[in-house]
């Protein structure tokens, strides 16, 4: 397959020949970029109870990485921003009490060292991707980075965003796509599968795919992440609530826990 990489963009690190392997993250048993992860929860960190309610029936089904969101960067400043660091002590709490490991999003340089603290992994948003002061300061963080393609960002941007962080000493860079602009209005955003197998013969680095934000539609979720393992995905980024239509943010492409053991089913349980 021929690189999609311009032969003026300059990737010194993310690209596939850097390494003999590619990049593999560990989390003691758990590896990322082994066998197919997914990560899973709330869009956002809505209250203890319910926040803990989600993490016990999912760590219950033997899911080992929980997604919500502290910080919410919104389009709207009317819609709900999260709890920030009380959803911060909230997840800290449930990464006691069921063991999951905390994904969380990071969305400016003075909050990288508090949620830092109780993350495992740090997410960037698709709104911050070509943040080039957070990616730098992500650099010198010593925890993983989930890295999201921008909504209207070509690949080789995304690449030259990861190589910000990798530049600055950390190499344990997820990518993730999540859907970009298109004509489409059928669907939040359009799901570009075609980038999983391109991004796979141009970088080392693990890709995942979030189908929630890439369609906006529950009814979409299992088909788009089963295309998207066809395709090559390493893992996937899935908003999964125990009563979906009351989630405070996303309640469209959120779904609930028996699709989500429907989609667990459908991919041969990869908790399993």
């Amino acid at each position: 397959m021929r690189s999609l990489v311009n032969e003026d963009c300059q990737l010194q690190l993310v690209r596939k020949n850097v390494l003999k392997e590619k990049t593999k993250i560990y989390f003691g048993s758990d590896i990322i970029g082994d066998k197919l992860c997914i990560i899973a929860g709330p869009c956002s960190v809505e209250d203890e109870t319910t926040t803990l309610r989600i993490a016990e029936k999912l760590a219950k089904l033997g899911l080992r990485f929980f997604r919500a969101g502290a910080f919410k960067p919104r389009c709207s400043p009317y819609s709900f921003q999260g709890l920030c660091e009380k959803g911060l002590t909230i997840l800290e709490k449930v990464k006691k009490e069921t063991g999951l490991k905390i994904v969380t999003e990071v969305i400016d340089i003075g909050v990288i060292d508090i949620v830092a603290e109780v993350a495992d992994i740090l997410q960037v948003g698709a709104k911050n991707m070509g943040n080039t002061s957070l990616l730098k300061k992500l650099g010198c963080c010593n925890k993983p980075i989930l890295l999201k393609r921008g909504m209207a960002a070509q690949l080789d941007e995304l690449f030259l965003a990861a190589e910000y962080i990798l530049l600055g000493g950390n190499s344990n860079v997820i990518l993730c796509e999540r859907g970009i602009r298109t004509f489409n209005n059928y669907t939040r955003f359009t799901l570009d599968i075609a980038a999983i197998p391109m991004i796979k013969d141009t970088s080392h680095l693990p890709i995942f795919v979030d189908p929630s934000h890439a369609t906006g539609r529950r009814d979409l979720i299992i088909p788009m992440s089963k295309a998207s393992v066809a395709a090559g995905a390493d893992g996937l980024l899935i908003e999964v609530h125990d009563e979906p239509d009351k989630s405070l943010s996303d309640a469209d492409q959120t779904i609930g826990i028996k699709a989500f053991v429907t989609l667990l089913r459908e991919l041969d349980n990869p908790l399993g």
